[in-house]
């Protein structure tokens, strides 16, 4: 090969390189905005609008129905739907088609060569055209690749089930911040206003003192500690703010609802505290059967025992059936189209040698499900444990909260008719009226606290708040249910709902 030759060669070399590179372009900026403009779009359209005050279980059927997180799950469960519906048809036999047109460049000749004398015995011949057109249709059925197909079939529908108790899991976790945002959203409403309002007179008595120091009227150091006073109540004030400003934004985030949508809740009376009318061990043994975490546990364990038959079946010889149609257009042949048929034995003799290893790490498998399993249900009953210590504990300090509510409006009422009859200072008064309001505070956060360790013990049983079917999907129909649920387990019914 000559110099310039070897030079052409590298340069194909280098421009066959070349051409395999890859390169990814950053994407445009216009493509990100019409992407953004297109998910706010999606993310909350359909979307029933409110109309009027939002109750409880009303806004727990928006988080229901258009919480993403449970858009998702059910998207994800549609998913394992169908790759169960894809994994039956590995059970069917395999099948191949194929059609062509073969051709070489010379004729496909031979000759014969005795085996005695070691001369040519017979002259060069052919028994295929140059061209000629081919087709085939085989199917082949393997008994053993039909069982085990069989049994991960079973194993692909065992995922989609577990994919079901994730998105129940999901939905009880969804309804439980819910509720805890909801009853944090109404003490919101009922103390930001006062909050606002003390603040405006604090700003006030604040600007006054100012004044009067600039006129130099009064004891300085009195006026300056006076005002000290009354920044330290802004301060408390403004930290009470904003522990109750953002409870409506998480709300409405979790119901999905469009940021800056004004929302309002709907009033409630008083202040009920719920009692649990149900033993302990019962609610023990619903949790044990109901969890979703362990129900997961027992398709895990029904997956890892058909691994173990999957290892079984292996060790089995294979019994292989095939048919097939075939054509072929070469002149010579006296049948250009015919079938074939056969019966054969397949054993991989290797198998024999590595099942029992696969048969014992399978039986390990199913034995680590089993422990992971007990594991998780020692865990599942201490939550429940600490939950019903939660509410007893959050139920105890509602009632010392509300408690010390009162005493603390009985004591503002007062220092009111001691300030009109001028008896004592704008500061005391102020100071006075914020210890009520933070008595207010704590008895509300309280209360929330209260109906949210209430929820979490159902939680933690894993009842279902909505029954497996429902007449529709409108939002007044799943608020029925849900309010229904709760209904009868406040009275101790934990059957679930057909």
């Amino acid at each position: 090969m000559n110099k310039s030759q070897k030079l052409f060669g590298v340069s194909m070399l280098a421009l066959a390189i070349s051409g395999c590179a890859v390169t990814s372009q950053p994407i445009e900026r216009s493509v990100s905005e019409q992407r953004a403009l297109s998910d706010l779009q999606s993310m909350f359209e359909g979307q029933e609008p409110l109309s009027g005050a939002l109750t409880l279980h009303e806004a727990m059927a928006r988080a229901v129905k258009y919480n993403l997180e449970a858009r998702l799950k059910v998207m994800e469960e549609a998913l394992a739907k169908r790759q169960v519906d894809l994994a039956t048809f590995d059970m069917l036999p395999r099948m191949a088609a194929s059609a062509g047109y073969a051709g070489r460049s010379n004729v496909s000749a031979s000759s014969s060569q005795s085996i005695d004398t070691g001369t040519q015995s017979l002259e060069p011949s052919t028994s295929q055209d140059r061209d000629r057109e081919v087709a085939d249709l085989t199917m082949v059925w393997n008994v053993l690749d039909f069982g085990v197909s069989y049994v991960s079939a079973k194993q692909q529908a065992d995922q989609r089930l577990i994919v079901q108790e994730r998105r129940r899991k999901v939905i009880h976790t969804i309804i439980q911040d819910v509720r805890s945002a909801y009853w944090r959203a109404v003490a919101a409403d009922r103390l930001l206003g006062k909050i606002d309002t003390l603040m405006t007179r604090v700003g006030q008595a604040r600007s006054d003192s100012r004044s009067m120091s600039e006129q130099r009227i009064g004891d300085p150091i009195q006026a300056l500690g006076y005002q000290r006073a009354l920044i330290e109540a802004t301060r408390q004030l403004e930290q009470q703010r904003r522990a109750l400003s953002l409870a409506k934004t998480e709300l409405a985030t979790l119901i999905n609802l469009p940021p800056g949508t004004p929302l309002s809740l709907a009033a409630t009376g008083g202040y009920q505290v719920p009692e649990l009318r149900m033993e302990l061990a019962s609610l023990e043994q619903q949790a044990l059967t109901n969890r979703p975490e362990l129900r997961e546990q027992d398709y895990q364990t029904r997956i890892s025992a058909a691994e173990t038959r999957k290892a079984m079946l292996r060790l089995l010889p294979g019994l292989e059936f095939s048919a097939g149609g075939h054509y072929d257009s070469n002149s010579f042949l006296i049948n250009q189209s015919w079938a074939d048929y056969g019966v054969k034995v397949t054993w991989n003799l290797f198998s024999v040698i590595s099942a029992p290893a696969a048969i014992d790490v399978a039986k390990a498998g199913e034995e680590v499900a089993t422990a992971r399993r007990q594991a998780m249900s020692m865990a599942v009953l201490a939550q429940l444990y600490v939950a019903n210590a939660n509410f007893n504990e959050a139920r105890r300090q509602f009632q010392t909260s509300q408690e010390l509510a009162g005493l603390d409006s009985q004591i503002v009422e007062q220092l009111r008719n001691r300030h009109q009859a001028q008896g004592i200072g704008e500061l005391e008064l102020i100071q006075g009226e914020l210890n009520a309001l933070q008595a207010d505070l704590r008895r509300d956060l309280s209360y929330a606290e209260m109906r949210n360790a209430y929820g979490q013990l159902f939680s933690s049983v894993g009842m279902d708040p909505l029954p497996s079917q429902l007449p529709s999907t409108e939002l007044s129909v799943i608020a029925q249910a849900l309010a229904t649920s709760e209904t009868r387990w406040q009275e101790g019914n934990l059957a679930p709902i057909e």
